[in-house]
C-alpha cells in the first residue's frame, strides 16, 4: 500500500523517535489515518506510536480532542488554528512528547475558492509549544492529496525530531 520511499521515511523517523527517546500522536482528518498506518507498517512501531485519532468529521474533533466549535466555525475545519487545536488536543489525551495534526480539503469536491481542493495544514506541536505549521496546496486527485500528505506530514515529523 505504501511505497518504499514512505516506509523508509517512517524507518528513519520512527528510529530517530528511539534514539530520542520520544513518542509520537497523530491528529488525522483528511488522511484518514493513513499517517498512523505508515507509521504501524514497520515492525516495533509501538515502543514510538501509541496513539492516533482519526478525526474526520467536525463532531469528532470537538469530543475527542477538544477543538472549540465556535473555533471551528470562525475558521473552518480547514485552517491553521484547527490543526493547531488538534494537535494539541491528542497531546492532551496522550503522554506523547509530539504531535501531528493534518485538516484539509482532499476532494473532489468541497472546496471553495478560499479553501480549494487540495489544501492542506499540517501542524506539529510539542508540549505547550508549537514547532512547525505549513500550508500546501496539493495538486491532482483525491488519493494523490491524501498520499502526498503522509509524505509531507513524515517530513515534517522527521524536521521536528531533529530540532527537538
Amino acid at each position: 500500500m505504501f511505497s518504499k520511499t514512505l516506509k523508509d521515511k517512517s524507518i528513519l523517523l520512527l528510529e530517530e523517535f528511539r534514539a530520542a527517546s520520544k513518542n509520537l500522536v497523530t491528529a488525522e482528518s483528511c488522511t484518514g489515518g493513513l499517517v498512523s498506518a505508515c507509521l504501524t507498517e514497520i515492525p516495533g512501531s509501538s515502543d514510538v506510536f501509541s496513539h492516533g485519532f482519526v478525526t474526520y468529521a467536525n463532531n469528532t474533533k470537538i469530543d475527542i480532542l477538544n477543538v472549540s466549535a465556535s473555533l471551528i466555525e470562525r475558521a473552518g475545519a480547514v485552517s491553521e488554528e484547527v490543526a493547531v487545536a488538534m494537535a494539541l488536543g491528542a497531546l492532551s489525551r496522550t503522554p506523547a512528547d509530539l504531535s501531528l495534526a493534518v485538516t484539509g480539503v482532499a476532494g473532489p469536491g468541497g472546496g471553495t475558492i478560499e479553501k480549494p481542493v487540495g489544501l492542506v495544514h499540517f501542524v506539529v506541536a510539542g508540549r505547550n509549544t508549537i514547532t512547525s505549521h505549513q500550508k500546501v496546496i496539493i495538486p491532482g486527485e483525491r488519493s494523490a492529496v491524501r498520499m502526498t500528505s503522509v509524505s509531507i506530514a513524515l517530513d515534517m515529523l522527521l524536521e521536528s525530531i531533529l530540532h527537538l
